[in-house]
């Protein structure tokens, strides 16, 4: 069966004069300015109470935590002994390598040093952020695909493609069932359950619940990182460290809805 032939995308979405803006470092920038464009609608209509210079601080605290929580997340996860014998190219963010587990810590790290200087509720603060993360995650994978990157295993389905760099065989475009997933999908899911205020926790916990759901579900397509290959029979890396995330995030939207009828109940 014929593959579809990749489309040759430059990595580079362009140039000024000698420097070049990659798609995936446009991809992290739009993604954290939409974020923040979404937790600014979110604190009017959900009487958050931050200015719009507390939005403009929370999405400098999150750029710091993602990039920095991405970069150890994939050196300490994914490649510690190359690392370990290179320790100067940890430095090297715009080589590649950024671990979207690790991004989350940084992220909820950064979440919980600015909800105790602006005097928010944590989880609160974490709900109004996790409504918006689906942008970034959509455009990352897109970039992953415009590198290529990050492709799926050996396929013979219709629309399998054929990647430079991956060899003759066609193979899944993983790339973009993440992106309709983890980005699309959940982004329409989260704004959808964003319309009425929703008890602490719920939709944080909604969004890695369905997050780590998605990642095990596309994983399955997805070519294993070559220096780790399958943890056990079958299990990537990825899958190992999304299923925490399925647990925690089932655990705190069950705690939002108890919390939910225990108020109601007291009324």
């Amino acid at each position: 069966m014929a593959a579809l032939a990749y489309p040759g995308l430059d990595p580079v979405a362009f140039a000024v004069g000698p420097v070049e803006v990659r798609w995936y470092g446009l991809a992290y920038v739009l993604g954290l300015v939409g974020a923040a464009l979404v937790l600014r609608r979110l604190n009017r209509t959900w009487c958050m109470g931050l200015s719009d210079d507390d939005v403009v601080e929370v999405l400098l605290a999150a750029t710091l935590g993602v990039v920095l929580g991405a970069r150890l997340g994939y050196v300490l996860f994914y490649d510690p002994g190359y690392y370990l014998s290179h320790p100067l190219e940890v430095l090297r963010v715009w080589s590649g390598g950024m671990s979207f587990h690790g991004g989350l810590a940084g992220i909820m790290v950064a979440a919980w040093v600015e909800s105790r200087r602006l005097k928010v509720t944590f989880l609160r603060l974490c709900d109004a952020g996790a409504v918006g993360a689906p942008i970034g995650l959509l455009l990352g994978r897109l970039a992953n695909f415009a590198k290529p990157e990050l492709w799926g295993r050996v396929t013979g389905v219709s629309w399998g493609m054929v990647f430079p760099g991956a060899g003759p065989l066609a193979r899944h475009p993983s790339q973009l069932y993440e992106a309709a997933l983890e980005g699309a999908v959940l982004l329409v899911v989260l704004l959808l359950l964003s319309r009425r205020r929703r008890p602490d926790g719920f939709m944080i916990g909604t969004m890695v619940c369905l997050y780590g759901a998605f990642r095990i579900f596309v994983e399955f397509f997805r070519e294993p990182d070559a220096q780790i290959g399958f943890l056990l029979p079958g299990a990537t890396m990825g899958q190992v460290l999304s299923l925490p995330l399925v647990a925690a995030g089932a655990w705190l939207v069950w705690r939002a809805l108890r919390e939910e009828r225990t108020a109601g109940g007291d009324g």
